[in-house]
């Protein structure tokens, strides 16, 4: 069956969608995902709630889904856009076809797009509202209010997870379930808390440190949850991953805006201005902290994009903070960036486990 992508700005491409009774219409914003394998962990990460995602490397499926990489328990993109997949998958973990799972979730695909002309618009006008449909003509209306994805994906109770010595809560707004098993695997105990958890709540799990995960949407979306984040900041040891990273510059002051098209795969590269030392890291994020705005926050840049020299992560002068926007928990490689997780538990928690409660 024909399929069409169509874009905001009245621009549309042909594709095919399946003959299985799959669902043929999807909206959302359309944004590019630049890694060749990892398509598992973005269709699940919370993250790309409300998003189309177009997949670059031109073949994805080829080793099917397996039952442990996925980041949460379903998928959350509104659509998916590749150039080609096979029914088949080659890999001994391999349980289904991409095809077969996302025609289980009823989430749209469309094949055999001509996915370099799709991000070469998106590079030039960036992201925008788009529609896969069957239909050959959709008018498609840009998006004038800010919506708040984050109500969507986050928890409904508070669970605890591991029983280790230093405790750290990790507040969900939208978390990848690689962010908790990378806090398990390094002895912790781990209380995750729904986004509108109140300090008085969090303060009576007595955590030795506090997590704000990464999340969908625009960060100003979440600007009623701000004064909660500053008295976490001010009392816990924080680490900040992705839209956590840009709420704690909102909530000292700072400000946010958003990229043309964003950074979303799994070759980025990010300098540590302390040890000058570059590593490639997993992005996904369309919004960034304004460097400019940082003045009198007592925030400053610690870690920044080596290609466009965007902030990619703060500390604060005097509170233990460490944020980053991108994703410490996955492993592009080749020089991982996992180390965040024991700087933050090491440096930041344990400097500061005697005084909190003093």
């Amino acid at each position: 069956m024909k399929g069409y992508l169509h874009l905001e700005n009245g621009e549309s491409f042909e594709g095919a969608l399946p003959l299985n009774g799959q669902e043929t219409f999807a909206k959302g914003e359309v944004v590019f995902f630049t890694g060749m394998t990892g398509y598992q962990e973005v269709l699940t990460d919370p993250s790309y709630k409300n998003q189309i995602i177009v997949f670059t490397y031109p073949l994805i499926g080829n080793y099917g889904i397996n039952e442990f990489d996925f980041e949460s328990k379903k998928p959350h993109v509104a659509g998916v856009i590749i150039y080609e997949t096979k029914d088949s998958h080659s890999h001994y973990n391999g349980k289904h076809s991409l095809k077969q799972y996302l025609a289980k979730w009823n989430v749209p695909l469309l094949t055999h797009v001509d996915t370099r002309a799709v991000v070469k618009r998106i590079r030039v006008e960036g992201t925008m509202q788009a529609v896969i449909s069957n239909e050959p003509f959709v008018k498609v209306e840009a998006q004038t209010t800010v919506l708040n994805p984050v109500k969507d994906v986050t928890c409904t109770q508070i669970e605890t997870f591991g029983s280790g010595d230093m405790h750290i809560v990790l507040v969900d707004l939208g978390y990848k379930k690689s962010i908790l098993q990378s806090l398990l695997d390094r002895g912790c105990k781990v209380t995750i808390v729904p986004y509108t958890t109140s300090h008085k709540v969090i303060e009576e799990l007595h955590p030795n440190g506090v997590v704000l995960s990464n999340g969908p949407g625009d960060p100003k979306a979440v600007q009623d949850y701000l004064p909660t984040i500053r008295k976490i900041l001010e009392q816990f040891p924080t680490l900040a991953i992705c839209l956590g990273h840009q709420l704690v510059a909102l909530s000292l002051g700072g400000d946010t805006k958003k990229l043309k098209f964003g950074h979303r795969g799994a070759n980025q590269p990010v300098t540590d201005l302390v040890s000058n030392k570059v590593f490639i890291t997993s992005q996904n994020h369309s919004y960034v902290v304004d460097e400019d705005s940082l003045t009198g926050t007592g925030l400053q840049a610690r870690f920044k994009n080596s290609n466009d020299g965007s902030i990619e992560g703060m500390a604060h002068c005097e509170y233990p903070i460490l944020s980053v926007q991108f994703h410490p928990e996955a492993h592009p490689g080749p020089a991982e960036s996992s180390w965040i997780f024991d700087e933050f538990i090491g440096k930041n928690c344990n400097s500061r486990r005697e005084k909190i409660y003093a």
